[in-house]
């Protein structure tokens, strides 16, 4: 028997193994957030503002008409009038947005960033906002997709 063969099969028969002993991924380190200009630091503050006051109205008009809401575990939300409906009965915690990456490029531009309530140290989940806006407008979120940092619980 050739060389490749017997290494193939000793590969084939060990990989099942292996692949049951793998370590779980360690947490990683919280990434360090990053200051932004103001008019985008704006969109934060004014989310953080609205989502506390709980006020759907004041969240859909930081999005563009044609805007999208991506939350964890529901579906897509396209539009103003529908991302006001989406979240009517949400927020009122202390939200918390941090920055930890962004660009823009003329009219186009994101927020990564990352979300927690209250005063804990750690985040909950993490989030992008993709932003647009029109010559010398305020910039408008075209998209907002979140998740959680740990899977839902189970009930």
């Amino acid at each position: 028997m050739s060389l490749p063969f017997v290494v193939l099969g000793s590969m084939l028969l060990t990989a099942p193994l292996l692949a049951q002993s793998t370590p779980a991924p360690a947490a990683s380190a919280r990434l360090p957030d990053v200051a932004l200009p103001p008019a985008l630091d704006r969109v934060l503050r004014d989310y953080e503002r609205a989502w506390r006051a709980g006020d759907a109205a004041a969240l859909a008009s930081l999005f563009a008409e044609d805007g999208f809401v991506l939350q964890s575990n529901r579906p897509p939300v396209r539009g103003r009038a529908a991302i006001r409906a989406a979240y009517e009965g949400q927020g009122g915690g202390l939200l918390q947005l941090r920055a930890l990456a962004f660009a823009t490029e003329g009219t186009s531009g994101y927020i990564i960033g990352a979300y927690g309530y209250g005063n804990r140290a750690d985040d909950t989940g993490k989030f992008t906002l993709t932003l647009r806006r029109a010559p010398g407008g305020p910039w408008l979120i075209v998209s907002d997709m979140d998740n959680a940092n740990a899977p839902p619980r189970q009930g």
